[in-house]
Formats: C-alpha cells, sequence, structure tokens
C-alpha cells in the first residue's frame, strides 16, 4: 500500500532534535513517546491516517497532536488536558487514612499489625488497594527486623578499642577473634534427603533426631582468615584456658598475641585470671567488646560460613560425626583461607548509634506521651 502523503508538519532544527530524542525515550510516559513519534512521522509527510495506523491511535488523536504542538510546542507533548486523564479511584484522604492507620493505629482484636485483608475491611476498600498504597509509600508492616542499643558503660571506649586492632592492627602481633559456639547440635534426618534434581531443591525432612551436642571453640586470625578450633563438652573457664594454652602454643613466642572476646564469665573466671597473671603470659593483650554486640566479633562471620555451608543441612549421626565434619570443614577452609576485612570506623558506627538511641528514646516518649 502505497504511503499517504500529507503536508509536512514545519518545525524548526531544535523542535526536531527534541521530537527525535522523545520518541526514543525509554523513560518518559508512553503516551508522551508515542506523541512525539507520531509528530516525527508528520514532519516527514506521512498522512494522518498512517500516522493513527502506525501508532495505533486514532486519527482524530493525531490531528489533536498536531494541534497541540503548534500552539504549545514540545511543553504540550503527552500533556493530559484539565479534566481529561483517568480520575482517582479513591476518595480524597483514602490515602491518607491508610497510610496513618498503618503507622500508627493496631487492629481491634490485637494484632500486632496489620494484614491488607484486616485494613482493607476496615477503611472499606480492596485488598489490592491496600497492597497498592503499602508499596508506594514503602510500607512493610509483615516485616520486622531485631535490634539492641547495648547499655555498656564503656561501649564507646570499647569498641574504639576493637575497631582500632581490626582497621591498624599492631606490629609484631597476631590479632585473634575469639568466641564458643555452643551447644552445636548433631542432628540426624528421620529420613534420608532427596537430591537436587533439574527442577526441583534439595528436599529433607523437617523433624529430626537430636544426637548430642558439643561445644566449638575457634579463633579467627584476622589477618591471614585461618581458623584454630577446639572441642568441649562444656564451656567453662578450665575449657576456655585449655583454649588458650592451644593458641599459645600455635604463636611464636616473639609475636605478641591479641584477642577479641565478649563479656562471659567464663572468660574472666579465676583459672584465666591466674594464668594471665604469670610474666609468661605477658604478650597477652584481652580486648572485651561492649556487652550486646556480638556484631563486633569477625568470627561470628565465619561461624555464619560454617553454619550455612555445612551444619544447616548437615545429618549426623553423633557427635564424633558431628566433630569429625566441622574439623574436615576447617582444614579446608585453612588450606585457602580467607580474612574478613573490617570496614566501618569506630566513628561512623558511633554516629549511626547515636541516631538509633535517639530515634528509640523519642519513640518511647512519644508513646508515653499518648
Amino acid at each position: 500500500m502505497p504511503i499517504q502523503i500529507a503536508p509536512p508538519l514545519e518545525v524548526t532544527a531544535d523542535e526536531r532534535a527534541a521530537l527525535t530524542k522523545m520518541s526514543r525515550s525509554t523513560s518518559l510516559p508512553q503516551r508522551q513517546v508515542i506523541a512525539a513519534k507520531g509528530l516525527v512521522l508528520a514532519t516527514q509527510g506521512v498522512a494522518t491516517i498512517e500516522v493513527a495506523r502506525r501508532c495505533g491511535v486514532s486519527p482524530d488523536r493525531v490531528r489533536r497532536w498536531r494541534g497541540r504542538f503548534q500552539s504549545e510546542g514540545i511543553a504540550g507533548i503527552g500533556r493530559i488536558a484539565p479534566g481529561r486523564g483517568r480520575k482517582p479511584s479513591l476518595p480524597e484522604g483514602k490515602v491518607a487514612e491508610i497510610v496513618r492507620m498503618t503507622l500508627e493505629e493496631r487492629p481491634a482484636d490485637g494484632a500486632t499489625h496489620w494484614s491488607t485483608r484486616t485494613l482493607a475491611e476496615q477503611v472499606g476498600v480492596s485488598r489490592e488497594t491496600v497492597r497498592r498504597v503499602w508499596a508506594d509509600h514503602g510500607l512493610r508492616p509483615w516485616r520486622a527486623e531485631t535490634f539492641t542499643l547495648s547499655n555498656d558503660p564503656r561501649f564507646e571506649e570499647k569498641l574504639v578499642d576493637v575497631v582500632g586492632l581490626y582497621l591498624n592492627p599492631p606490629e609484631r602481633a597476631v590479632v585473634f577473634s575469639f568466641d564458643e559456639k555452643t551447644q552445636v547440635q548433631a542432628l540426624d534426618r528421620t529420613q534420608p534427603s532427596l537430591p537436587m534434581t533439574r527442577g526441583r531443591a534439595q528436599t529433607m525432612t523437617h523433624d529430626y533426631k537430636r544426637n548430642g551436642t558439643t561445644d566449638l571453640f575457634a579463633a579467627l586470625d584476622i589477618a591471614t582468615g585461618a581458623v584454630i578450633t577446639d572441642f568441649r563438652d562444656s564451656h567453662a573457664g578450665e575449657d576456655v584456658l585449655r583454649f588458650f594454652r592451644q593458641i599459645d602454643k600455635s604463636v611464636p613466642r616473639e609475636l605478641a598475641i591479641h584477642v577479641v572476646l565478649d563479656n562471659l564469665s567464663a572468660h574472666k573466671a579465676p583459672p584465666m585470671r591466674e594464668w594471665l597473671a604469670k610474666p609468661r603470659q605477658a604478650r597477652w593483650h584481652l580486648h572485651f567488646t561492649p556487652t550486646s554486640s556480638s556484631w563486633l566479633n569477625l568470627v561470628e562471620r565465619w561461624f555464619k560460613e560454617l553454619t550455612d555451608r555445612r551444619l544447616r543441612r548437615g545429618s549426623f549421626l553423633n557427635v564424633a560425626h558431628l566433630i569429625d565434619a566441622i574439623t574436615l570443614w576447617a582444614e579446608h577452609w585453612n588450606a585457602d583461607p580467607k580474612p574478613f576485612i573490617w570496614r566501618a570506623e569506630a566513628q561512623d558506627i558511633l554516629a549511626k548509634v547515636r541516631r538509633g538511641r535517639e530515634a528509640l528514646n523519642n519513640n518511647v516518649n512519644s508513646v508515653s506521651d499518648h
């Protein structure tokens, strides 16, 4: 079919460039892009009916595009005239009411948060409407994130000490991050797991048999990523002392030993204090993290790797089987260790903690005012 010709739409060079750019845009509203494509065709002398066919609109709409462009220029492309366009489907103030109730009120039945169904019934709209409002305003009432703000009176002092050790470790010294992973369970599934196949993930039973527990001791060398491990039936002061002696034997005598650890009473028990007070242990230096600040202990990151990659989906017949599995995994880790690099500055962490405390205090005060 021959292309019908119409008098070309007259445009300047700048207008032609702007129309071409708009017609190729991937970010502008679709109505603007389609209108710009139609006007580009119009500048080439393509007939109105043919422009309408190519753009999938009516010829009247193409005529309106041309008329508005001639009267308003580039600014009029894709503009919705007053009184036209899709009308709001919600009464005025309904969106604000949904947002306010989500943030400030709770269901009458004592539930801790709204669902799309319960809030929709309360405000008289559909569940999909509530879902859209929540999405538009970044609200996720079904989620709750945990947090703990340390109340340690020496929080800042301990934080600066530990972070300084990570970012600027002393020379001629080895820095360890130490902790216990207590009560590691030797769990055995009640039925064999099914292997992963194409289109199906590995499966395992949700129930299990408990075959005993062990306490895993681990010290992570923050410089190399290598880990020293041991296993005990308990984690009293004598158990911790035995592990520290193991660390002491592994480090050359000419190097100092710095250890980051938490405030567990076993770490400060009399056997520990007596051993560390001996002149031969003068090279030992303990750096205690603030209370409720396990995130500051780098060995916790190694424990996560161990849990995710070996323990969570493992099946163990007894404690000896569990210990052998962890030992083998740790040996492979140490064959090619990868250190966890600490990057956060102490002042940045302190600023974030201060903001958290201010937000918590403001929230507590606002609740008490009510």
